[in-house]
C-alpha cells in the first residue's frame, strides 16, 4: 500500500509539475506577444505595412531586401521595443483605409503616407516626421512648366494618393487628362515612355528618380501642399505604440539619428 501510495503521491506532483511548467509556458506565450508594454500582432516582430516601390522611402535593393528612409526609422522604432521589424508589401488603398491595421494585418504602416484629415478618420498617425510637397515631372526637352501648358495632355498620377488628389482639383479647370497608375514604377514607366506628358507625385521620390536616371527628365513645377509624412496604428488601438513611435522620433531629432538617416537618403540634411 505504501509503495502504491508512494507512486500515487508522486505521480500526483509529476503531474502538477507538468501543469505548472505548461501554465508557465502559456503565460510566457502570452507575454512575448508584449514589447515594453506594446501589444503586437506577432511575438517577436514590429510588423509593418508599406507599398513599393516608393523610393527613397521604401524600395527593394539588389539582393531583394527592403531598405529606405521609412525602414530605417522604424527600425529604430523595433530596436527601442527590443524585437526585429518584419515588412509586408501591400496595396495602399488597403493600407490608406485603414483595413491592413484594423484586420491585424500588421502592427504599424510606413509607407510616405501624407497625414490627411480623412485618413486620421480610420488611424491614428504618429507625429509629422518628414515635409513633404507636390512636383511635375516632365522628360528633359519638353517646356511644360505649369499644370496649364498640359491643357488637353495626359498626365500620369499613383493611385489613392495625395498627388492624385491634387491634380484631380485642377482636372476640369485646365482641361487635364489624368492616367491613374496603380504604383509609382509604373507611373514613372509611362512617362519614360511617352504614354503620359507629364507626372504628379511627391517631390522626394521624384529626386530620388534623377539621381538614377540623370539627363533624362527634369523637374518643372513644385506645389506647395504643405503636406507632412506620418507614420499611422488602428485607430484607438494601439495606443502604446503610437506613444513608443512618437518617443522614438523625438528621440532620434534630440540624437542625430534622424538628421543621419535623412542625409543617407533625401542628400541634405533638414533646416533646423
Amino acid at each position: 500500500m505504501r509503495v502504491r501510495s508512494a507512486v500515487r503521491q508522486a505521480g500526483l506532483v509529476a503531474a502538477v509539475a507538468a501543469l505548472a511548467l505548461s501554465a508557465g509556458c502559456a503565460k510566457k506565450d502570452d507575454s512575448e506577444v508584449q514589447a515594453s508594454g506594446v501589444k503586437l500582432v506577432e511575438a517577436g516582430k514590429l510588423t509593418v505595412c508599406t507599398h513599393l516601390p516608393y523610393p527613397p522611402f521604401q524600395s527593394k535593393d539588389a539582393s531583394g531586401k527592403v531598405t529606405g528612409f521609412d525602414v530605417d526609422v522604424m527600425d529604430l522604432v523595433a530596436k527601442e521595443l527590443g524585437v526585429e521589424q518584419t515588412i509586408i508589401d501591400t496595396p495602399f488603398e488597403g493600407i490608406k483605409s485603414g483595413q491592413d491595421l484594423n484586420t491585424g494585418k500588421c502592427d504599424a504602416a510606413a509607407a510616405g503616407m501624407t497625414i490627411t484629415a480623412e485618413r486620421q478618420k480610420v488611424m491614428n498617425f504618429s507625429d509629422p516626421y518628414f515635409d513633404a510637397t507636390q512636383a511635375m515631372l516632365v522628360k528633359t526637352g519638353k517646356t511644360y512648366k505649369t499644370l496649364d501648358d498640359l491643357r488637353g495632355k495626359k498626365v500620369g498620377v499613383q493611385a489613392a494618393t495625395t498627388g492624385r488628389d491634387y491634380a484631380k482639383k485642377f482636372e476640369k479647370e485646365k482641361g487635364l487628362q489624368l492616367v491613374e497608375f496603380e504604383d509609382l514604377a509604373a507611373e514613372q514607366q509611362a512617362l519614360a515612355n511617352g504614354q503620359v506628358e507629364a507626372a504628379v507625385n511627391d517631390l522626394p521620390v521624384w529626386s530620388e528618380y534623377l539621381k538614377k536616371n540623370p539627363g533624362g527628365f527634369q523637374v518643372t513645377a513644385e506645389f506647395d501642399t504643405g503636406e507632412q509624412y506620418g507614420f499611422s496604428v488602428k485607430k484607438d488601438g494601439n495606443p502604446e505604440l503610437l506613444k513608443k513611435i512618437n518617443e522614438t522620433l523625438a528621440k532620434a531629432k534630440q540624437d542625430g539619428s534622424y538628421d543621419a538617416i535623412y542625409e543617407k537618403w533625401i542628400g541634405k540634411r533638414p533646416s533646423a
